[in-house]
């Protein structure tokens, strides 16, 4: 079954969903987890549930046996929505979730349709939600080896969706030509050879070390000055099933470190549906537009709302980074509304109430949703696309401190 590629958006949806989850914590063992795998069928699920609310009735504390029994039967009802589960199967999260002093529980029930199939079917009742089957899950599995090396050094380095790792950097030992001395030529020529002989055959042994055991490596990347690495690539070094995965050799003007960003630049037409690769090329096609073209791009967030609300927006970009939250408020006594973006602080400042600037009275939170979602809510109804950019790369980092972590490439070009 093949797994369908879920956009940057819905991830960080799922893993704001996790966190949230992961911070819930029942008073006693009443939290309800289900996994279903997608070969399962519902009718069987529904059994085994009742089942287990038979089970429940045997808890000897009233107020655990009620919330137990009442996330079971709140998930039954969830499950009388789907006829088979969906290709990744099913999870569900239910539980008596306490709002405050005792007997403040309300139940919550969470339903989910993971990134990747579920291989079993699970049910488990714990005092927390049993998530880490979707948090493995989250965790970028598509690995990158990358060498980058000339007559002086090798540099090993993982990229893994948008995180690079330098592993390590050794040193050649090949001698330079003014080492010779009062050697013949032909005889040092013939030790330049054996230590770069040794040299890749080392540089072969460290990436068997490291990249070998790693079972998700989708591909190794090659890259250096001169013409170092087309020696080693093509003297077939490196072990047969690290061979066989090289998708490029890359001419490169740096070695260590600086090398392997450079590699990664040089190689993006290899990478581009690495998540790394894909989030620094759309902040680049930005900053491009943003010199050659300006009446096309936007950014802050009144000025990409406005361009949201006008449906003038082709791409958000928005910056996983910020923690800022849309609320709005609704007066007691005019029924006036009021919106305002708010930090964490301000809201628990605030306390949920805002002054009436029409009236005087009193407007109380109606609704709090983090920005990320209410812009990608907007973007969505004038089907812009939506891409949800981390704060891995160097790109991303300037999305968020340079340019407030909220912009748009234009369908049109804008006024003004």
């Amino acid at each position: 079954m093949s797994e369908v590629k879920r956009s940057s958006l819905e991830l960080y949806r799922l893993k704001k969903l996790v966190e949230e989850l992961e911070s819930k914590e029942g008073k006693a063992t009443e939290l309800v987890s289900l996994y279903i795998p997608p070969g399962r069928q519902i009718s069987d699920a529904m059994n085994n549930l009742r089942e287990e609310y038979g089970t429940a009735a045997n808890i000897k504390s009233k107020s655990t046996r009620k919330n137990v029994q009442d996330a079971i039967e709140s998930i039954m009802q969830r499950l009388k929505l789907f006829r088979t589960p969906p290709p990744n199967g099913l999870v569900i999260f239910s539980g008596a979730i306490p709002r405050g002093a005792p007997g403040s529980e309300k139940i919550e029930t969470y339903v989910i349709e993971p990134p990747e199939p579920i291989s079993i079917y699970y049910y488990r009742c714990d005092s927390k939600f049993f998530l880490d089957p979707i948090k493995e899950m989250l965790v970028e599995k598509d690995v990158y080896g990358l060498i980058v090396m000339d007559r002086s050094d090798a540099t090993f380095a993982l990229l893994k969706g948008r995180k690079v790792e330098i592993v390590e950097t050794i040193t050649s030992g090949i001698p330079s030509k003014h080492d010779a001395g009062g050697q013949s030529a032909r005889r040092f020529q013939r030790l330049i050879e054996l230590a770069a002989h040794e040299f890749y055959k080392r540089v072969a042994e460290h990436a068997e070390k490291i990249f070998l055991p790693i079972q998700n490596l989708k591909g190794i990347i090659i890259g250096g000055p001169g013409p170092t690495k087309n020696d080693f690539y093509n003297g077939n070094y490196l072990h047969y099933q690290l061979q066989n995965k090289v998708l490029s050799v890359e001419d490169l003007g740096y070695t260590e470190e600086p090398g392997v960003y450079e590699l990664l630049e040089k190689a993006k037409e290899v990478l581009k549906n690495v998540e790394f690769v894909r989030e620094k090329r759309l902040v680049q096609e930005f900053l491009s537009m943003l010199a050659k073209n300006p009446n096309y791009v936007s950014y802050g967030e009144k000025e990409v709302r406005d361009k949201l609300e006008k449906g003038l927006v082709k791409t958000l970009l928005i910056s996983a980074g910020i923690e800022k939250y849309r609320v709005r408020f609704r007066c007691q006594s005019c029924g006036a509304e009021k919106e305002l973006t708010l930090v964490k602080e301000e809201i628990l400042a605030k306390g949920g109430k805002e002054t009436c600037e029409k009236c005087g009275g009193l407007m109380y939170e109606e609704e709090l949703r983090s920005i990320v979602d209410e812009l990608a809510a907007l973007a969505e109804e004038t089907n812009a696309q939506v891409e949800v950019i981390s704060t891995e790369t160097d790109e991303g980092k300037m999305l968020l401190g340079s340019f407030g972590g909220i912009v748009a490439l234009l369908r049109y070009a804008a006024e003004g």
